[in-house]
């Protein structure tokens, strides 16, 4: 049992460290992953790490090609808007089975994280704003009764960092009418609109950073 708990741990291990590396940039876009390399770092046999390339090609932030190995996944402009397309359907749904359950003190934790939206976009710190954007949601999403679909939901949004990171840039003119839209759903949401207009709302939201990145403004 402690032989096959130490494997699951240090699978884990090199999970994380890969998927790090990804989202941070320091593996890019179609580098080749090193298997004797990661095992030696994490201090495992190759299994673990083979294990661990597994889930990440599940994620799909790696992919196998012949000859070569594990390498870092390369997304290009369709992959990018196919996902900004998933995310609105799962956001939108997600947000809906959500607001039943958000409270007074979680909908004041969604407007200070929204004015904190506005401070960073009025100074420029474009990565602040995407870190600040991902809390806002998830302080919605933690109330979500299906944390599956939060999951793929986080899942997608690794993937659309990775691609950030490869050199997919943030759209400024975007910003300020995505906090607007905040501001509209939380109003939604303390006003008790029906789910379905607010799956709608969130469902736009998300599709409006998918025409912003289309026009590339």
């Amino acid at each position: 049992m402690e032989a096959k708990e130490s494997k699951i741990n240090k699978t884990k291990y090199a999970y994380e460290v890969i998927r790090t590396r990804i989202l941070d940039g320091t593996y890019t876009q179609g580098q080749r992953i090193i298997i004797d390399q990661i095992a030696k770092e994490v201090g495992s046999s190759h299994i673990p790490v083979r294990e661990a390339l597994r889930q990440l090609e599940a994620d799909q932030l790696i992919k196998y090609e012949q000859n070569i190995g594990a390498v870092v996944r390369s997304i290009n402009d369709n992959v990018y808007k196919e996902s900004l397309e998933l995310l609105a359907v799962l956001e939108g749904y997600a947000t809906a089975e959500s607001t039943p359950y958000i409270t007074p003190d979680d909908l004041q934790e969604l407007t200070s994280i929204n004015e904190q939206l506005r401070e960073v976009v009025q100074n420029y710190e474009l990565q602040r704003f995407g870190e600040l954007n991902q809390m806002f949601h998830m302080a919605i999403y933690k109330r979500c009764p299906n944390q599956l679909l939060v999951q793929d939901i986080t899942k997608v949004w690794q993937r659309l960092d990775s691609v950030r990171n490869g050199g997919i840039s943030f759209y400024p003119s975007r910003a300020p009418q995505s906090i607007t839209e905040h501001e509209t759903l939380l109003s939604m949401i303390a006003e008790n609109k029906p789910p379905y207009e607010i799956e709608a709302f969130a469902r736009g939201h998300k599709l409006n950073t998918l025409h912003a990145f289309k026009n590339k403004s």
